[in-house]
């Protein structure tokens, strides 16, 4: 936010604050928007390549989803380091740092080796860490927090956008003019010009590092030491994971298995990762327009439950881009205990509240991206996937989405409107 000079009352210097765009940190912001939308593209390609890495490296349903996998253990625990050196160095340099080392790690998953690509997933995840906990980062000392629920949904907005063209766009570029190998290495050269346009223009912190390295990861006791904390990670996760590894990774196999061709299985899943370029930021509007953010996350669980049922377990019920868009519009909520944890939690831990958050959300994803391909394998018996595989092994994922509906009833309000509601008197009138 702007700084106000003079003789103003204090008052009214907080009430002009609010109204402000700070533009260095705006601009930056965009930046963060484009290696966020980046990063999500990445991350969902290797969708629309199933059949291309099972050949090229050898591997089985349970080996594939623990390659892929791999994303999600680097992205949980450099979450921590992000928001850590978010708040002590400001973002020039860590944000810069994320992009370059997705760009490397694009590059090595291209060259074809099963060890080049497990060191390149892993510096893909590291590196995106910096994404999303840099572009909230940002926002947060760009705009006016009472917006901060709309920021942050356009944010993820940029991101699913990524995700749908990771796979509507990556799917005919791969099975056509350039091949998977040369997509992975020419998004690492464009990643490579982002970094250093980030590096360019991302104001640099004026405020000195103090104390030893370890101290930055000093707010998280604050953070870490909140019950809340743990709520809004644990239902922000929970319902990532439908999306992250459900439709990210097995959609298209899915609906293969209802019995779609290729080419309208990779339109049918990318629908889901765009109707969260819809869902997140109107969810977040509504949350911030009506001051509320529970009745939001509620109505958005029940929705998003609703189209999954459909989906998976009444195919046709719906129309079939219907289904994935109103499950993808649904899915915008998980991005609303991101306002939420940075709400509980005091303005000076910004970074570390947003880097918890991430770490709480993708640990899970880490966690059962492996084991669902497991019960995949399992199910399967090493025969090809059918939509009864698929219809149970999913009821990890409406157990998920169940799971998140009971702990949001145990989150505390956070809105504008809640917090400004003025104290019962106590006195009978």
């Amino acid at each position: 936010m702007s700084v106000q000079t003079g003789a103003t009352a204090p008052s009214q210097m907080s009430v002009t604050a609010e109204k402000s765009i700070y533009w260095p940190f705006a601009i930056a912001w965009l930046l963060a928007l484009v290696f966020y939308f980046t990063q999500y593209a990445l991350r969902s390609a290797p969708s629309v390549m199933i059949p291309e890495l099972t050949q090229a490296f050898g591997l089985t349903a349970l080996g594939l989803s623990s390659l892929l996998g791999l994303y999600y253990y680097p992205y949980a625990a450099f979450a921590i380091v992000a928001g850590a050196s978010l708040d002590r160095y400001g973002a020039k340099l860590p944000m810069a740092a994320g992009v370059f080392a997705l760009a490397v790690g694009s590059v090595l998953f291209g060259l074809g080796s099963i060890s080049a690509a497990e060191t390149g997933r892993l510096l893909q995840g590291a590196g995106s860490a910096f994404s999303f906990t840099g572009a909230v980062y940002l926002a947060s000392r760009g705009f006016s927090r009472h917006w901060l629920a709309t920021a942050v949904g356009f944010t993820q907005c940029f991101g699913m956008l990524g995700g749908f063209a990771g796979q509507f766009v990556v799917g005919p570029l791969v099975h056509g003019p350039i091949g998977w190998q040369a997509f992975w290495i020419y998004s690492g050269v464009l990643c490579a010009i982002l970094g250093v346009l980030v590096l360019i223009t991302t104001p640099a912190t004026h405020d000195p590092a103090r104390g030893s390295v370890w101290s930055m990861f000093a707010p998280y006791k604050v953070v870490l030491t909140n019950p809340q904390s743990y709520l809004c990670g644990f239902v922000g996760g929970l319902l990532f994971m439908p999306t992250t590894v459900g439709i990210m990774i097995w959609g298209v196999p899915l609906l293969r298995a209802l019995g779609a061709e290729p080419g309208e299985a990779v339109q049918r899943a990318s629908s889901v990762a765009f109707g969260w370029v819809i869902g997140a930021p109107l969810l977040g509007y509504i949350a911030d327009r009506i001051g509320r953010r529970k009745p939001v996350l509620l109505g958005g669980i029940v929705v998003m439950l609703l189209a999954l049922y459909g989906i998976v377990y009444m195919p046709g019920v719906l129309p079939h881009y219907v289904a994935g868009l109103t499950f993808g519009i649904a899915s915008g909520a998980a991005m609303i205990p991101y306002s939420m944890i940075k709400e509980v939690n005091p303005d000076n831990v910004k970074g570390s509240a947003t880097g918890a958050m991430n770490f709480l959300v993708f640990s899970l994803s880490a966690f059962v991206a492996p084991a669902f391909g497991l019960e995949l394998s399992r199910l399967s018996g090493g025969q090809p996937m059918t939509l009864s595989v698929f219809q149970t092994a999913d009821l990890i994922w409406v157990g998920a989405i169940v799971l998140a509906f009971i702990l949001t009833l145990f989150l505390r309000e956070t809105g504008v409107a809640a917090r400004t509601a003025p104290p019962a008197s106590g006195t009978v009138r």
